[in-house]
């Protein structure tokens, strides 16, 4: 039997969610009037008011969509296309996701946007004086951020960024996919009192994280928050996203999400032990191999290896043979045999930026799974750099 353990790249439906989505299954349009029609819409915001419940915002700020990379590209080409005049640079932390990457890199092509890079630091963390360095100028459109990095693990200090932006009078959007059901999502707090269009305006959200549908997920949107929509039609969700809502859908996704809240602290003290056995078991079968990110402030049910000498690509090639799922990065970036661009960007080389792989633990993960993890790396490594 396989040992998955890239839970950050897809975890399983819940049965919950499973149940959820098979009991919404509703023949009415919830724009429609009808009795079909309004049975379907009272769902729907039931669905859009325990989310809103679980992120810290207010139901009308829950825009549903297709998952993290719709949403970020909503908010991004969105907060773009209604910037302020003279308003043309966007702030791009170094390691941020490709659903964040390449739709800015679209906007430096197609749109003239002026990219600010803002540096990581050795451990992953995008520090809150070099954001406010790159806000100085006062000419950013947007920026943006990851909450935790899907790479490495890494938390950052999102109260410290959305202030920061909130003090350039910036707009910014965080992506919290890899956060939900991992540390505290708390998009009121994060926000705070920062004037209307600057601070923390928007934050995207996945359901395929948290144990939800694939295709399901959100992007929160501030009531202050001046968006261009990416589709147009029938002005649903404050038309901001057109489209016929997936009653389902989001019934599934809210299930999920007030579940992985509900179990994140004593998961997040399950998964600690669990990585911590794995490294000491790792410490003394293969004692070159290293923890990469933020050893503290981190996911706990992540852990992201340096592997001197062994290709992250290989090794996961015979890790596979073994019985054991794990990955390099990002799935997006799937089947294509290339650096890590976050640990490239905390310093490591082009050679050690190929030479790492990521563990990512789930609800079921076992100690025996990470025992048999650990020694499946230790002979990988042992055979490839032998």
């Amino acid at each position: 039997m396989t040992v998955y353990l890239d839970h950050a790249a897809s975890t399983p439906l819940r049965p919950e969610a499973r149940e959820a989505w098979l009991e919404a299954q509703v023949a009415g349009n919830p724009s429609s009037v009808h009795a079909e029609g309004q049975r379907a819409r009272r769902l729907l915001e039931d669905a859009r008011e325990r989310l809103a419940r679980v992120l810290g915002c207010e139901p009308i700020e829950v825009v549903l969509t297709s998952g993290g990379t719709e949403s970020a590209n909503l908010a991004l080409t969105g907060l773009w296309g209604a910037r302020r005049q003279g308003r043309d640079a966007i702030v791009l932390p170094d390691g941020e996701h490709h659903a964040v990457i390449e739709p800015v890199d679209h906007l430096a092509r197609e749109e003239s946007a002026d990219v600010r890079a803002v540096v990581l630091d050795a451990e992953g963390r995008i520090l809150p004086e070099r954001l406010a360095d790159a806000l100085a100028p006062g000419d950013a459109a947007l920026a943006t951020a990851l909450v935790a990095n899907n790479e490495v693990g890494t938390l950052q200090d999102a109260d410290a960024l959305a202030r920061v932006a909130a003090e350039a009078h910036t707009p910014l959007h965080l992506d919290a996919v890899a956060a939900l059901g991992h540390a505290p999502v708390d998009f009121a707090r994060w926000r705070g009192d920062a004037p209307g269009g600057s601070g923390l305006v928007a934050m995207s959200i996945s359901g395929h994280k948290i144990g939800a549908p694939a295709g399901t997920g959100a992007l929160v949107v501030s009531r202050t928050a001046a968006l261009a929509p990416l589709l147009r039609g029938g002005g649903q969700q404050r038309a901001l996203r057109a489209g016929t809502q997936d009653v389902a859908g989001a019934m599934a996704l809210a299930t999920a999400a007030e579940l992985a809240e509900a179990e994140r602290e004593e998961a997040g003290v399950r998964h600690a032990a669990l990585r911590e056995r794995l490294l000491a078991r790792l410490a003394r079968r293969a004692p070159r191999i290293r923890a990469l990110g933020d050893p503290v402030r981190r996911v706990s049910a992540n852990v992201h290896l340096l592997l001197p000498g062994a290709e992250g690509e290989s090794v996961l090639f015979l890790l596979d043979v073994a019985g054991v799922a794990a990955s390099t990065g990002s799935a997006c970036q799937a089947g294509v045999a290339q650096a890590s661009h976050v640990v490239r960007a905390m310093g490591f080389s082009e050679t050690e930026a190929r030479q790492v792989l990521r563990i990512t633990m789930g609800r079921d993960t076992t100690e025996a799974d990470v025992d048999r993890a650990a020694d499946a790396i230790a002979d990988a490594c042992a055979r490839l750099t032998g």
